[in-house]
């Protein structure tokens, strides 16, 4: 047991972890060791030796009244005195004092050193598994990348990212594509819980919002550092997703920034998420207006914004021409539905029949062509 401190100080520094919760860890391990091999109904307390650089297991007894509760229960007794049978060892004693009473292990043998031991090695683990849980509990929604080490039946791809391994799920897999082993590959931390039987759980994901996000950071600077914000973010994975991104720079153009010059960027980001056409879109706070941002490459008439009974944005009813509303809705509704997922509000579809205006114009100019080349030849 002697000099216990270095070998806390030893662990600290092989786990990564600080030297004060190892040793908080320690102490806990010998009270409960204590409590195995000695009497499990005691109140035991580690205390450190700074000189010998040990831990010493105290056991103590509190002094309270003599028809206190606590000295008719069975499992608590063990912890209490009552004041009259305290005096019978130090007529000094008052009410809430403690007798303290010091335990070895070594006295225990073999039985006591490798419950110890045993002790130990538990709660060193679950230091490890909270400081690692706390760590990527906060990357929830960061990019993170790692190599794959399997591939079950269900699809699901283990990924070795640092010291931990995480999962991603084949529901958060892009249609399409497929890992092998020693395939190295990102993702965003999409979800991060503790079970007592298996440790740490990480899920990530590739289907996530976060994902397009965290990628566009990773290539434009703008984007990294602050100068342009991506406002909001919709995805259907694989296939298209659109981004709205506001400037904080007035001599930055937000959509020009992230496209990058002949595409360049934002084609870098696409290729990472399998062919995934992304369209930008610059941001604005005028409702109506982003809403027929959103709908591009669709030309919109007129956008009236209704509201719910508490005042906010609920539906959008969208005026627009009759030549327009494929373009609208997209191939399979895809348009229409991410730009509803951007916004967050239902979008409904109105056309305007200007097939008259249009044919009575083309007659006009008919008619003046006629009447120029009779005109021209008489």
């Amino acid at each position: 047991m002697e000099r216990i401190l270095d070998i806390a100080e030893a662990i600290a520094h092989e786990k990564g972890l600080a030297p004060e919760k190892v040793l908080e860890a320690l102490k806990t391990a010998f009270i409960q060791t204590a409590k195995r091999v000695i009497d499990r109904n005691f109140a035991f307390e580690a205390q450190v030796d700074d000189i010998t650089k040990s831990i010493n297991i105290i056991q103590t007894i509190t002094v309270v009244a003599d028809e206190d509760d606590n000295l008719k229960d069975e499992e608590l007794a063990p912890q209490f005195i009552s004041i009259t049978d305290a005096r019978e060892y130090d007529d000094q004693v008052e009410l809430g004092d403690q007798l303290q009473i010091e335990h070895k292990l070594e006295d225990h043998g073999r039985t006591g050193a490798s419950q110890l031991h045993r002790e130990i090695e538990f709660h060193v683990q679950r230091l490890v598994e909270d400081e690692l849980f706390n760590k990527y509990k906060s990357k929830v929604g960061t990019l993170v990348s790692g190599r794959v080490t399997r591939v079950d039946a269900q699809q699901s791809t283990y990924i070795e990212v640092d010291e931990v391994r995480a999962v991603l799920p084949m529901k958060s897999r892009i249609k399409g594509e497929t890992f092998q082993v020693g395939d190295h590959i990102k993702a965003v931390v999409r979800r991060v819980n503790m079970d007592k039987e298996n440790g740490i759980q990480i899920e990530l994901s590739r289907t996530s919002p976060k994902f397009l996000e965290a990628l566009l950071e990773l290539e434009v600077p703008e984007i990294s550092d602050g100068t342009v914000i991506v406002e909001k973010s919709a995805r259907i994975p694989g296939e298209r997703a659109k981004i709205a991104l506001i400037s904080t720079h007035p001599q930055v153009d937000a959509v020009g920034a992230t496209v990058g010059v002949k595409g360049v960027r934002i084609n870098a980001v696409s290729e990472e998420l399998i062919g995934e056409n992304i369209d930008c879109i610059e941001y604005t706070a005028i409702p109506e207006l982003f809403i027929s941002r959103t709908m591009s490459p669709a030309i919109i008439s007129h956008v009236e914004i209704i509201k719910n009974e508490e005042g906010e944005n609920e539906k959008a009813i969208i005026t627009l021409p009759a030549d327009q509303k494929s373009k609208a809705i997209g191939k399979s509704g895809i348009n229409i539905r991410l730009a509803s997922m951007l916004t967050g509000m239902n979008i409904e579809l109105i056309e305007t029949d200007n097939t008259t205006n249009e044919e009575t114009g083309e007659i006009e100019e008919a008619k003046d062509g006629v009447d120029a080349l009779e005109a021209l030849f008489n």
